[in-house]
């Protein structure tokens, strides 16, 4: 796979970090019902108790296995689900609680989503032309028709379609050109943030590459942040400057790029990274030695006490059954949720 990076240069660019979005104490519980009147007998914790905040220019990387909350926590940011607690900071202001009509005002335009599957996120009954056309409209960008048409040519080209294509249905393209669409609906309104989820997961490996320059090159363009969610550790690696690793709806390790990839701290990033056949070497040479996690991942909806990973750490202490660590510094601008460590001023 044959990357642009940039990221030092992104990292140059942003010595002093602007925080755009910020995020405190998240959840999203979505309650479990049973019986004829539905009671409500419990909760699926798909987000529980998450602080982060990502700074203007760069791209956040998100990973864990699936069912860890992922996808979930990008929807609550962009209020596709409504947060059950908590607190989301754009540019200062909590959208958190903003009714629908200030919230389309003040915050729609401004975060989009790309979606995993380029299949299902196009209306097969749609062109293009009412595809792109759709979001323009509604926020009544432009006076005229011309402007409009003019508009969605435009995006076109720049995700690298013809602008021929504007007549097109979805069928008529390949999955990779479906995701470009995707792409130019997604920057159709200027925004400052986007939420890509698994973006390129449902692509060939070689049409990935394509779409991950893509992606850097409007970043570099536009002044776009990225929250880039995915699976593939790979894939991250390529893309991001800073990576949160999520287990059980948790941040466990949140660091710099090459940190966490380096130097993991946490045992369950440790062995996540090891389960990578392209990570097998360390930078000193070595051979990363495969970590088996025990047992299975257990259910969001009655996570373990404490330590939420204790049950198949192999380094767990009777202290991690009985309270969940708490995500600190313990090295510049690295953050791990471990009780092995303690924190820089500790």
């Amino acid at each position: 796979m044959t990357v642009n990076t940039g990221h030092q240069a992104v990292l140059e660019k942003h010595t002093e970090q602007e925080v755009i979005l910020k995020i405190e104490n998240l959840k999203k519980y979505f309650p479990i019902k049973a019986g004829v009147i539905q009671r409500t007998i419990g909760y699926v914790k798909a987000v529980d108790d998450i602080s982060l905040e990502v700074n203007k220019g760069e791209t956040l990387g998100i990973v864990g296995e699936s069912g860890c909350g992922k996808s979930t926590m990008g929807r609550t940011l962009i209020r596709l689900y409504e947060p059950t607690e908590g607190s989301i900071y754009f540019k200062g202001k909590d959208i958190s609680t903003l009714p629908e009509r200030e919230l389309k005002r003040y915050f729609r335009r401004q975060i989009q989503m790309i979606f995993q599957d380029p299949y299902a996120s196009l209306n097969p009954r749609r062109t293009i032309r009412k595809t792109l056309l759709d979001p323009l409209v509604t926020h009544k960008l432009y006076d005229k028709t011309e402007e409009y048409d003019q508009r969605i040519k435009e995006l076109l080209e720049i995700v690298g379609l013809d602008a021929s294509a504007i007549n097109r249905y979805p069928h008529e393209f390949s999955g990779g050109q479906r995701q470009r669409i995707g792409i130019a609906r997604a920057i159709a309104l200027n925004p400052d943030v986007i939420i890509a989820d698994e973006a390129v997961s449902a692509l060939d490996v070689s049409i990935q590459a394509q779409i991950i320059n893509l992606l850097k090159d409007l970043q570099n363009e536009f002044q776009l942040t990225y929250i880039f969610i995915s699976h593939d550790l790979s894939v991250v690696r390529h893309i991001s400057d800073r990576v949160a690793v999520m287990y059980l709806g948790k941040i466990m390790e949140l660091a710099v790029r090459d940190d966490l990839f380096d130097d993991p701290l946490h045992p369950y990033s440790q062995a996540l990274l090891s389960a990578v056949p392209e990570m097998e070497i360390e930078e000193n040479g070595q051979k990363r030695e495969r970590i088996l996690l025990k047992g299975d991942l257990p259910s969001p909806s009655s996570p373990p006490s404490g330590c939420v990973f204790h049950t198949r750490c192999s380094a767990a202490m009777p202290h991690c059954m009985e309270v969940m660590p708490e995500l600190k510094e313990v090295k510049k601008n690295h953050f791990v949720a471990c009780h092995l460590f303690k924190g820089k001023n500790e």
